[in-house]
């Protein structure tokens, strides 16, 4: 079935140094689609994931949101960072504001929404990931489970088009972990776009439309997570699950 691309990747280069850490990628993710990322430590998974919205420059190919190509710099940048919402492994969130002003301030100061308005988005969107009662404390006071969910209300305070999520759950307690996992979830299960790059290979099977293993800066693999995680068609992929999959 045909979806209509949101985010489109052609032939996109990126080296650190002598490091080439994304190689001749294509990647199109549709409108609604969930596409988890995986593969080892190093593979270019959370470059790729921060190339889609310019926290990485590439050298070469083209990078297009919704048919328009990445801009450079500016005010156009900004709206793009703000059409593009992405959710970090440490949670960013501004120590000194509340939960409530940590969520409402880019909708102020970005979206020029009255402030009212904005507090007002914010407490649906912390009820949404279950956390309105939350909503007058400080970062601190918070679980790093509590934090990453008030990231994640952030990021859809700007109503984005879509969401990256770059190993949202790689800092957080064992226990934590379930309770992010649950909001990207419903999230998928509302349709919001996600490129989620993850080491959670239980999210990635129940979640994912498509699975994207990647390896040494190349997409090795970019299939169903059904066929991926039942018959990888690449030894990498194999000895990659096999590693994983065992415990």
């Amino acid at each position: 079935m045909a979806v209509d691309p949101l985010i489109e990747l052609h032939g996109v280069n990126k080296h650190f140094g002598e490091l080439h850490v994304l190689r001749d990628i294509d990647l199109t993710v549709g409108k609604g689609e969930v596409v988890v990322v995986i593969g080892p430590s190093g593979s270019g998974k959370s470059t790729l994931c921060r190339a889609i919205n310019r926290l990485e420059t590439v050298e070469s190919g083209t990078i297009r949101l919704d048919g328009r190509p990445l801009p450079e710099e500016g005010r156009a940048l900004a709206r793009l960072r703000a059409d593009v919402g992405m959710v970090f492994q440490s949670f960013n969130l501004f120590a000194h504001k509340t939960v409530l002003q940590n969520v409402s301030l880019a909708q102020i100061k970005v979206r020029k929404h009255a402030r009212e308005a904005a507090d007002s988005r914010s407490l649906e969107l912390l009820d949404r990931v279950g956390l309105a009662a939350q909503a007058p404390k400080y970062p601190a006071q918070l679980s790093g489970g509590q934090q990453q969910r008030v990231a994640i209300a952030r990021a859809l305070a700007m109503e984005p088009k879509a969401l990256l999520f770059d190993e949202p759950t790689s800092a957080l307690d064992p226990e934590m972990i379930n309770e992010v996992l649950e909001v990207m979830r419903q999230l998928a299960r509302d349709g919001m776009t996600m490129v989620v790059v993850t080491h959670e290979m239980g999210f990635a099977r129940s979640a994912a439309n498509r699975v994207v293993f990647m390896d040494d800066g190349r997409i090795v693999e970019d299939r169903p997570p059904e066929e991926f995680f039942t018959a990888p068609r690449t030894e990498r992929a194999k000895d990659f699950l096999s590693k994983i999959l065992k415990h």
